[in-house]
């Protein structure tokens, strides 16, 4: 099989990721301009990004007596001060405006007596949320103008003098290459999962916490182009019921349930209640000789256990079947626990581009939202929205003004939408994918360097096998290893268009990994417990009160560091 048609596209902004993010900026650019929207999604945006199966709270809502700035606080400690406050501030600020939004769409919230939102804690509130995504892409369906492109694998920005005017993909159904050109561009596509080796070996493998399509995409195409990213050192590891890899905080926040050892003792105090500090005792406990470690669900009342299943089913309906399946529910056996292998995803973390508070990059007219923007954990469902909102906002604004960075696509592309020729980008580009698909001398699949990569990550690098520890001699190991990958990765085959797309997925995650070496190795202190536990330094310092970026270049990671942002010293590009 080889590419041998490649279709030229023309629009007033592309986003790439159709996730909640893409979602909700397209309806934020509709309903406030006039501009042309494509869409590009490698799945299908009735069921794509991590709201796939559903959830079953808003984690990130402002409650009856709190603030925005009590949300800034609060992840500020969890994220123990590396974060950017100015960008918590503005995030946090549009959380419950986005939430009443999704109940316009038709989301069902769970409602008291009085009419008021249920709380399920101090910032979230229930809703019953396994029709999210449908809702959010049949609203973008409605709209005019907008073009979907399900199924459409984006692999590369087009950039010229550090600005972006489009970018470069393939379709995964047929034999088709896509140019797309762009005034601006929204990257929105997930986080990067498949790093490490997963707690599910073999057929189970992809049960993990974070969705395994998502293979940190836009930190390549970033990266690869000299964006300026950060905090990748901040990984996320999660606190999950053991097997189902279901999430944990239902339980925690949904009944009270503590954590507690095999011994029926509550150690979730002894260590800290931080997101990072709960996966840390959990380890500890284990590694001291007082496992299993589980939530305390046992002597729950069979209302509580119902609601629990029901809950279950919204987003996590493998933990409801386990229950079943054993004859016993939650209010019978306590729920065991166990941490999931690392992420990086900037929307429980700090991990991500480096971005101003109009959520552009450091390279000009190309803006993140959600788990690809760095510097603002916590946000969740509504603050990748809120975060959307904030980059559409801007860009409308700045197509409106006609901003001067639009010089570029002046140049390259036809105003009027007709399809133009493909540029020598698009050629060079598609002889590569053709490349691929013609390789009949590899000797290595993309299965087993993908097994390969996440083995010496896991060793090396601070993974499950490790009990997520590491030092500065096994971290030089891991950067070897991984170049040699990704040597090889340039000699895989694919055998048709799918695998195609693994073959970037592949060489996506082979240079993140790159990326999160050289930021482990680069703050030279432990902040967080398991999610950065370095053995060469592990006590935390004042001075490593910074962030720890770096720009890609020359096929060399470089690490650098810039002061903290606080929520009035807001931060603007100067480049």
């Amino acid at each position: 099989m080889q590419i041998d048609i490649t279709k030229v596209l023309n629009t007033d902004i592309l986003i790439i990721g159709g996730g909640a993010a893409g979602c909700y900026a397209a309806l934020t650019i509709r309903e406030r301009s006039g501009y042309s929207v494509i869409i590009a999604e490698k799945a299908n945006i009735k069921r794509s990004g991590c709201l796939a199966a559903g959830v079953n709270a808003l984690n990130a809502y402002i409650v009856e007596g709190n603030t925005p700035q009590d949300y800034v606080e609060y992840a500020k400690k969890d994220a123990d001060g590396i974060v950017r406050e100015d960008l918590l501030f503005t995030m946090s600020e549009r959380l419950n405006q986005v939430a009443e939004r999704l109940e316009e769409l038709g989301l069902v919230f769970l409602k008291d007596e009085g009419g008021r939102y249920v709380a399920r804690g101090s910032r979230n509130i229930k809703i019953n949320g396994e029709n999210i995504k449908p809702l959010l892409a049949d609203a973008v369906k409605k709209l005019e103008a907008v073009t979907v492109l399900n199924r459409v694998n984006i692999t590369d920005y087009i950039v010229e003098n550090n600005e972006i005017i489009g970018a470069i993909g393939f379709s995964i159904e047929d034999s088709s290459a896509y140019e797309i050109r762009a005034k601006k561009v929204l990257c929105a596509t997930g986080g990067a999962a498949g790093l490490y080796r997963p707690n599910n070996p073999g057929f189970s493998r992809h049960k993990m916490w974070y969705p395994p399509f998502n293979t940190g995409a836009g930190y390549a195409m970033g990266m690869k182009c000299g964006a300026e990213m950060t905090t990748f050192e901040m990984r996320f590891i999660a606190l999950r019921c053991k097997d189902t890899i279901a999430p944990t905080g239902t339980l925690a926040q949904g009944v009270g349930a503590k954590q507690v050892n095999e011994k029926g003792e509550v150690y979730e105090t002894k260590y800290g209640l931080t997101t990072s500090e709960r996966v840390y005792g959990t380890v500890m406990e284990n590694l001291e000789g007082r496992g299993p470690c589980y939530l305390k669900t046992e002597g729950i009342s069979k209302k509580e256990e119902e609601s629990l299943k029901k809950a279950y089913l919204n987003m996590a309906p493998s933990q409801t079947l386990k229950w079943m399946e054993s004859g016993k529910g939650a209010s019978e056996q306590n729920v065991e626990i166990e941490g999931t292998e690392p992420y990086i995803v900037g929307g429980h973390t700090a991990s991500g581009y480096w971005v101003d508070t109009n959520r552009q990059t450091t390279i000009h007219g190309l803006y993140a939202a959600g788990d690809v923007a760095g510097g603002c954990p916590q946000k969740y469902v509504t603050g990748a929205m809120a975060e959307a909102e904030i980059a559409a906002e801007h860009m409308i604004e700045a197509l409106k003004r006609n901003d001067t960075h639009n010089t570029q696509f002046d140049k390259k592309a036809d105003r009027s939408g007709k399809q133009d020729t493909a540029s020598d980008r698009m050629r060079d580009q598609v002889k590569e994918y053709n490349r691929f698909l013609g390789n009949t001398e590899t000797i290595y699949s993309i299965e087993e360097l993908e097994e390969a990569m996440q083995k010496v990550m896991d060793c090396y690098a601070g993974g499950i096998t490790s009990h997520y520890k590491y030092n500065e001699r096994q971290l030089g190991i891991a950067r070897e290893k991984i170049k040699q990958l990704m040597l090889l990765s340039d000699n895989v085959a694919a055998g048709d268009m799918h695998e195609l797309m693994f073959v970037y997925e592949l060489k996506e995650r082979l240079l993140v990994c790159l990326a999160v070496i050289a930021h482990l190795e680069g703050r030279k202190e432990t902040r967080w417990h398991s999610f950065a536990e370095n053995t060469d330094y592990p006590q935390k310092s004042q001075e490593w009160m910074k962030y720890v970026n770096s720009r890609y270049e020359n096929g060399t990671l470089k690490i650098f560091y810039r002061d903290l942002v606080g929520k009035e010293g807001q931060y603007e590009h100067c480049n």
